[in-house]
């Protein structure tokens, strides 16, 4: 009999309750940010990855928290009790640091761990549950250590060879290496839908290099040192690496980071529907072209912002392969400009591209004729 293969987060094995909770197989523009430093380019073949170690290790750091809880489902031996630990890297140079919103979410104290076994205190001033990222501020900072810097996640290619550096099993200033196995994946959030459902984080990045429990919050970096991912979670059978590890693109950081900054959280833009990507039994069965794609929209939210637009739910019930579904309702094709072939597409559109309070345009299959809508976003709202 095949093992489950389980999504797990990765902060460190210490932190057993989030690896078996939190990340869980559960109902699922890029910004020039001015404060980013420079980068002075390294060699991009493997005889430069000493070079880049030497340059970006400094500015990754171990992150140690106590539980607010007091105590881990699992005691792991050689550990302070209701102790776990992550990672994270210098985002600027006035002492913030980005991590994974699960490595600091209920925690009452935070250190920051620097390379050469300097501990400051860390202090969470914004943290975002929808993307699993958070920000820490650490009072005077080491002079000599240079922030690193963010690329663009949307130019990223399966095969490209990539860096992961952090704190595998507690094991400070590990360095792996891998590729970038695949673009555009998909993981359930730490933010909880009305309802008890989980929004997911769009456009993940799929990578071979080897990343553990203890790697959450560390920075996935390409061979020119820029940050072009946060290391949060691995598939595996073991909670150990097999090969499959996800990171949130560095877009998403890029986007999130400023405004955790300046306010504490970051608003996320909503529709206000629950949808299925058009499958060829719905094709079939709402006698549909064989070739369309798109979302089906099953409900709408009371005075949601979709609600508000008109926007059509389906009320038609049916059974595939045995199972009840509910069809009829609007499909969208289009958001905007872009087209629409699944769920995956409409919601990292939203989430890249458009804020609360914009008016978006909504091109729908409807009854067999192309309608389109406008529609204001609202702000998503989470337990």
């Amino acid at each position: 009999m095949g093992k489950t293969v389980r999504i797990g987060l990765l902060s460190g094995i210490f932190l057993a309750s989030v690896f078996l909770g939190a990340c869980t197989t559960a109902d699922l523009a890029f910004q020039e940010n001015e404060t980013q430093p420079e980068l002075v380019m390294v060699s991009q073949d493997v005889a430069g990855l000493p070079d880049l170690y030497d340059r970006v290790n400094p500015a990754v750091v171990n992150i140690q928290v106590r539980l607010a809880n007091g105590f881990n489902l699992e005691d792991e031996p050689g550990q302070p009790f209701g102790s776990a630990q992550g990672s994270g890297f210098m985002y600027d140079d006035q002492g913030h640091f980005v991590t994974n919103f699960h490595v600091v979410d209920d925690v009452d104290e935070i250190s920051v761990v620097f390379y050469d076994g300097l501990i400051l205190e860390g202090e969470l001033i914004g943290a975002d549950p929808d993307s699993d990222i958070a920000i820490l501020r650490v009072i005077d900072p080491p002079e000599n250590i240079s922030p690193l810097a963010l690329g663009d996640s949307t130019t990223l290619r399966v095969g490209e060879s990539v860096v992961a550096i952090g704190n595998p099993f507690g094991l400070q200033g590990t360095m792996t290496t891998g590729i970038i196995s695949a673009l555009g994946r998909t993981l359930p959030s730490q933010a909880v839908a009305i309802g008890g459902g989980r929004f997911n984080i769009p456009n993940i990045i799929q990578t071979d290099a080897a990343i553990n429990p203890g790697n959450s919050g560390g920075p996935l970096l390409n061979l020119s040192g820029e940050v072009i991912g946060v290391n949060t979670a691995i598939a595996s059978s073991d909670r150990q690496f097999s090969g499959v590890g996800y990171a949130v693109p560095s877009n998403i950081v890029n986007r999130v980071v400023p405004e955790l900054i300046e306010n504490g959280r970051f608003p996320h833009p909503y529709i206000g529907i629950a949808g299925v990507d058009v499958s060829p039994d719905i094709r079939q069965a709402m006698d549909l072209d064989t070739q369309q794609r798109g979302v089906l929209v099953i409900d709408v939210t009371e005075d949601g912002p979709a609600d508000d637009a008109g926007l059509v739910g389906s009320t038609v019930e049916i059974e595939i392969d045995g199972l009840p579904a509910t069809i009829g309702g609007d499909i969208i094709v289009q958001i905007d400009d872009m087209p629409v072939g699944d769920f995956d597409d409409l919601i990292a559109y939203l989430s890249e591209s458009t804020v609360v309070g914009q008016t978006i345009e909504l091109t729908l299959l409807r009854d067999g004729e192309f309608v389109t809508v406008e529609l204001e976003l609202g702000e998503r709202p989470t337990n």
